[in-house]
């Protein structure tokens, strides 16, 4: 960071103690990157309010590879928006049940679609969505 800004924050003790407890909880070595790293967070959520935002995003998918042509399915929803599609990641949890993660990239609003498209799937058991930011703004 080339141009430091110092300001000052006014907070009640009990919060300050809190918020203390949680920097040294997650290993932050001073209140200032935790904050940066606050202040970014929202700064990307805020981002993601802008349905045609580039994001990065990945989608975690459980379900029962014994339903009926499941598996086929939810390839065949990524081949018809390969252009999202950057990989993905298929592992037998057990004799029933596989876990699927597709990592994706594009528009905020396209990616959320496909999302909703896989997750509500019959025989999907489980589907969690997380965008990521391109980060182009946060240099």
């Amino acid at each position: 960071m080339s141009n430091i800004t110092r300001f000052g924050v006014s907070l009640d003790e009990t919060l300050l103690g809190e918020f203390d407890a949680l920097c040294e909880k997650r290993g932050y070595p001073n209140r200032s990157e935790a904050i940066r790293d606050l202040i970014r967070k929202s700064l990307v959520e805020e981002e993601w309010q802008d349905k045609d935002t580039e994001v990065a995003a990945t989608l975690t998918l459980i379900y029962d590879h014994h339903r009926s042509d499941l598996a086929q399915r939810i390839t065949a929803v990524q081949h018809e928006e390969h252009h999202m599609v950057i990989t993905t990641l298929h592992v037998h949890l057990d004799h029933n049940n596989c876990l699927e993660v597709i990592v994706l990239k594009g528009k905020v609003e396209m990616i959320r679609s496909f999302a909703e498209r896989l997750t509500s799937t019959k025989g999907v058991v489980y589907g969690n969505l997380s965008l990521a930011t391109m980060a182009n703004r946060l240099r």
